[in-house]
């Protein structure tokens, strides 16, 4: 969890020509009163391995100032205390796609405004990223962004309802790269289970790596999941969708020689689920 909104006391600056010092914030004073939380969950569910890990970075005065701004309007904290209604969160009935890790949020900012019907919920734990992405969304109009603050865990478990999720990007998440911190590895059996029961029949994952041995390992836990099957034809990786923008640092990779494989899975439509459809009269 990014503990980056808490951070420590600044030091005390000098006292500039003709003004004051400037103002030092006290012990336990949240550096964006009016911004996300340092830890919106707490100590209300399980101790458990993360997938993430905190990254403390400095925010920019334009960051900071989004997210003072925009994140009552525009931003979630997962507290995992409501199950949120996405047509409320969004301002109308439309498709929303989770998408978990965005970085500094250009290419989201880029895919919300391609396809401005499709809500994206948007979530990290990177303070910068979130106050990035909100100040692009607000200089682009972009109506159709939200930002979530904490674990992706704790919303698909407790704060989405159950097939309200039309797709789920997953690009370039940790890797891991140390074999005794594979555990840590997002894209597993266990957290493909949670994100099929929230994920529609038919909804579309696509996952993104420049890392090969976990691409692999993706394509073998999607492939062998019975709630998904692989677009592709021949059971192997997907050629980049034209919706996924290529990315500053995804092309500085590939001018190094990495490879960045696209994985695209549908989320399968079981026989018994088609019986409970019709039988509800969907």
């Amino acid at each position: 969890m990014s503990d980056s909104l808490d951070s420590p006391e600044e030091p005390q600056a000098a006292p500039v020509a003709g003004g004051s010092p400037r103002r030092v914030r006290a012990k336990g004073e949240p550096r964006f009163p009016d911004g996300p939380k340092a830890d919106p969950a707490g100590s209300h569910f399980e101790r458990r391995i993360r997938s993430f890990q905190p990254r403390r970075s400095r925010v920019t005065t334009g960051q900071a100032d989004a997210l003072q701004r925009l994140w009552p309007k525009w931003g979630l904290d997962i507290d995992g205390q409501r199950v949120i209604d996405l047509a409320e969160l969004f301002g109308g009935d439309r498709p929303v796609v989770l998408e978990i890790g965005f970085g500094m949020g250009e290419a989201t900012a880029q895919m919300a405004a391609e396809d401005p019907e499709t809500g994206i919920l948007a979530v990290d734990v990177h303070t910068p990223g979130q106050g990035n992405l909100l100040n692009l969304a607000d200089q682009s109009g972009l109506t159709n962004i939200r930002v979530g603050n904490g674990d992706a865990i704790i919303l698909l478990r407790e704060m989405l309802k159950p097939d309200s999720l039309d797709g789920l990007r997953v690009y370039f998440p940790d890797p891991w790269p140390k074999k005794r911190h594979h555990k840590r590895r997002l894209i597993q059996p266990e957290f493909l289970t949670l994100a099929a029961t929230r994920l529609k029949p038919g909804a579309l994952v696509h996952c993104a790596t420049d890392w090969e041995p976990y691409a692999e390992e993706m394509l073998h836990v999607l492939s062998t999941h019975p709630d998904f099957e692989n677009t592709q034809p021949d059971g192997g990786y997907a050629p980049r969708p034209e919706f996924r923008p290529l990315t500053r640092f995804e092309g500085q990779g590939l001018d190094k020689g990495h490879v960045v494989n696209d994985l695209l899975f549908r989320r399968v439509q079981h026989r018994d689920q088609q019986k409970d459809q019709h039988a509800s009269g969907g």
